[in-house]
């Protein structure tokens, strides 16, 4: 419940300030908020915890640093508000994909597993900031409040999947094994997860292009 009402509540805070631009009416603090995170995703995916300056989001959100700071009062703050808004998309991403199983997979392939590994391949290729935004948290898991929050949203990925498909946690390790390389694979720029463990396995850098 926890996880879905996040999920829910993340998905609002985007809408708000796009709905006060078009009226032309202040931002409130939430939907200020909003922006902030917003930009603190775009940022934090490109020079991770300790390469970001708060000084850049809040040029990229539009306010001072002092009223990013009134809204998040440390940058570790920010960088988790900015981790878990990325893990959000990937469970609405999920989710929009366990609504529209795949029908025409042979057996024993589970119809929503499939549906979620095809939508997740898609949302790695369409929005690099999700891809980044999970590297760059899984490399600040020294801290150990960061650690502790990737953690339960990894966790929780896991149990969304679960839920979603009919089967146990425990099933779907091989799932998650495929989606992290499939991580790799993107950061590489090597779409396909298949063709690159092939190329890579090879051993020839030269065949990769």
């Amino acid at each position: 419940m926890a996880r879905m009402a996040r999920t829910s509540a993340l998905r609002s805070t985007a809408r708000p300030a796009d709905a006060a631009r078009v009226r032309g009416t202040r931002l409130s603090a939430d939907e200020r908020r909003a922006d902030v995170v917003e930009a603190a995703v775009k940022a934090f995916a490109s020079g991770g915890l300790h390469g970001t300056s708060t000084e850049e989001i809040a040029r990229l959100a539009g306010v001072s640093q002092p009223y990013l700071f009134r809204l998040f009062g440390t940058k570790r703050e920010l960088f988790i508000a900015a981790v878990d808004r990325s893990f959000a998309r990937i469970e609405a991403t999920f989710e929009e994909a366990a609504r529209h199983p795949m029908t025409d997979v042979p057996h024993p392939y589970n119809p929503v597993m499939a549906a979620v590994g095809r939508r997740y391949g898609e949302l790695l290729a369409n929005d690099q900031s999700v891809l980044r935004m999970q590297l760059h948290a899984f490399a600040a898991c020294d801290d150990s409040e960061i650690r502790s929050v990737v953690r339960t949203r990894f966790s929780e990925l896991i149990s969304l999947v679960s839920a979603q498909s009919g089967l146990p946690a425990s099933e779907l390790r091989e799932f998650f094994a495929q989606g992290m390389l499939m991580n790799v694979a993107a950061a590489m720029q090597l779409d396909d997860s298949d063709l690159a463990w092939g190329q890579l396995c090879e051993g020839v850098p030269g065949s990769i292009a």
